[in-house]
């Protein structure tokens, strides 16, 4: 970009707008220049500005109809593209609202029509012929002219008729829109952090440096629960078993049409075989789950049959009786030799019993993950201790522990350690030696003592970063050296709320990867906000929520009240947390918001 704008916009993705008067023709420019853009791969989103009413449907049609009917708001979806029109008597959505509307990561530019008034890059179009006066003598943001006459001006100036022009000029801005970007990035987020990265950089970062490998274990099924299985469950049998009955009824053999009458012959008993072959015109009462006789080419449901005197007959015609009809077939659910449970699935209730039905009663899964935990710090005391002036009871441990307990984790607890090396070193080694993880918490943020990060490097290696949110910025992770395997390692902040969401965030994903559960990602859903909630373009805010169903059956979801890292309590009364994206200016009541729910996870 030729000059640094500021602009009172901001998005992640590039956006580039287009001034000009009505009349110069900005919207035939943009239907030449887009597929230009598009054929060279870029994905491009289009933000337009009308002074006027509009309709983006035909009068007449059905949505159209509806909306003047007097809806708020009318959604129209169809297989091949899905709108939203929103009735705004009141105000105007800003270009900041509209630009956060859109889905950043499936766009590389965004074009904007209009909006000349607001500070933000934008090309100025101009045609000689329209009589008015040029823009960019009155605005700074005009990073270049497309005309058909000459502007007295040191700006780049492009022939408004040349589209080929035009195009090489948005890709050479968005090149040098992209690198400004980067370099603006590393200088003003943190001058003392080694690397400053978003969330979703941390996590793919974290989860592709893992190769720690856990070990299988056989246990009993009773033992089994919320495991992990280690390799793909094969059936040993076929489920059912054998051609069986799926409703009360009555067997029955028939060849083209249903007979008017059908003798019966006897009786099929859920666990009993009648071991007789029917033939044609014959019957056999049968129960549900019940083997199905030879020859059998249908069953009946006992509501459409009256029998009399060992004879029954169907009210139903032929045509309605088809060959199979209500007959499980041998190895319908489940065939002999295919995958029962596959590789990394959690053995939930319905797994358990599941595999029990097959008739297996050892399963082998991963062993459970040792994981050693240890809060830093000389201020840090133990609960049930005499409280010392300048100290605080430690609640991180604990807190990490109901976490990897609800993650099925085996647990060491390495207690306190006080602010000495040669203590660190010791403890690390000794976690490196008896666990699969290790998870400390304080000691992470610039300014804390040099030996934690010494001896983190002496014994291993470790990245210090600053993450991209809040809360939650300070984050070590890495690897102790040892045998057999390099332990990994987490260095969580010290406030007690920043150690749980750092935790929900980077931790829990190693921990079910390790597990074996490789895609696992953390639910979300998007709710509406019933209240403004806190945030700062270009970090990722977390606050703890309180999300319910409103009486029109719609998502709602509200903070805890206050937000600081060292507030336990609007952790425990949350069940979520609320996700503002890095692009979101501010969440003004009635904006929709990623939800992130607790329940199970804590």
């Amino acid at each position: 970009m030729s000059q640094h704008i500021r602009s009172t916009l901001s998005s992640v993705t590039p956006f580039l707008g287009f001034a000009a008067y009505s009349g110069t023709g900005k919207t035939t420019l943009l239907e030449r220049l887009i597929p230009n853009l598009t054929a060279l791969g870029l994905k491009i989103g289009v933000i337009k500005h009308a002074h006027h009413d509009f309709d983006i449907d035909q009068q007449g049609k059905d949505s159209f109809r509806l909306r003047k009917a007097g809806a708020s708001q009318m959604l129209i979806n169809s297989r091949y593209r899905s709108a939203l029109i929103t009735e705004t008597p009141e105000s105007e959505q800003s270009c900041q609202q509209l630009l956060n509307a859109l889905d950043h990561d499936s766009l590389d530019l965004i074009l904007i029509e209009g909006y000349k008034n607001l500070s933000y890059p934008k090309i100025e179009l101009h045609r000689h012929e329209i009589g008015k006066p040029w823009i960019h003598p009155e605005d700074d943001n005009i990073v270049a002219i497309a005309a058909n006459i000459k502007a007295d001006s040191t700006l780049p100036q492009l022939d408004i008729n040349n589209i080929e022009q035009l195009t090489s000029f948005v890709l050479s801005y968005l090149k040098d829109y992209q690198h400004q970007s980067q370099s603006d990035h590393k200088v003003n987020n943190d001058l003392l952090s080694p690397a400053f990265l978003s969330v979703e950089q941390a996590k793919s970062n974290i989860l592709n440096s893992l190769v720690t490998t856990i070990d299988a274990v056989e246990l009993p099924l009773f033992e089994a629960i919320n495991q992990t299985v280690a390799t793909d469950l094969l059936s040993p049998i076929n489920v059912p078993q054998y051609n069986n009955s799926a409703m009360d009824g009555y067997a029955i053999c028939s060849s083209d049409s249903v007979h008017p009458n059908y003798k019966v012959i006897g009786s099929a008993m859920a666990g009993h075989r009648f071991e007789h072959a029917l033939s044609p015109g014959e019957a056999v009462r049968i129960m549900t789950g019940a083997p199905v006789p030879e020859n059998a080419t249908a069953v009946i449901m006992r509501e459409q049959a009256e029998e009399h005197n060992d004879v029954v007959q169907f009210k139903l015609e032929s045509n309605e009786i088809k060959m199979g009809q209500n007959i499980r077939l041998a190895g319908e659910d489940l065939a002999k030799g295919a995958v029962a449970v596959a590789k990394g699935t959690k053995i939930s209730s319905a797994e358990l019993g599941m595999i029990a039905s097959l008739g297996v009663t050892l399963v082998s899964v991963n062993r459970p993950i040792r994981v050693a935990i240890f809060s830093t710090g000389d201020e840090v005391q133990a609960p049930g201790e005499i409280q010392k002036e300048s100290s605080i009871y430690d609640s991180n441990r604990y807190s990490l522990f109901g976490l990897l307990t609800h993650l099925d984790c085996d647990v060491i607890d390495l207690g306190i350690i006080e602010d000495s090396e040669e203590s660190l070193q010791q403890a690390l080694l000794r976690g490196a030696q008896d666990a699969d993880l290790i998870i400390s918490s304080g000691g992470v943020s610039v300014g804390d003592a040099d030996y934690i990060k010494t001896c983190l490097n002496k014994l291993g290696e470790i990245n210090f970063w600053r993450i991209n949110m809040r809360p939650g910025r300070p984050l070590a992770y890495g690897t102790i050296h040892s045998k057999p395997n390099n332990t990994p390692f987490f260095g969580l902040p010290g406030n007690p709320v920043a150690v749980m969401v750092t935790f929900l965030q980077f931790v829990e994903p190693v921990i079910r990867s390790l597990q074996g559960q490789h895609s696992w990602q953390a639910e979300t859903f998007v709710a509406t906000a019933t209240e403004n909630i806190r945030s700062r373009v270009g970090r990722t805010e977390y606050s703890r929520g309180s999300y319910s169903i409103n009486h029109n059956g719609q998502l709602e979801v509200k903070t805890t009240g206050k937000q600081g890292s060292g507030i336990l309590r609007s952790m425990s009364e949350a069940n979520c947390l609320i996700e503002v994206a890095p692009e979101v200016e501010n969440v003004e009541i009635g904006a929709k918001v990623t939800v992130i729910p607790l329940m199970g996870r804590l």
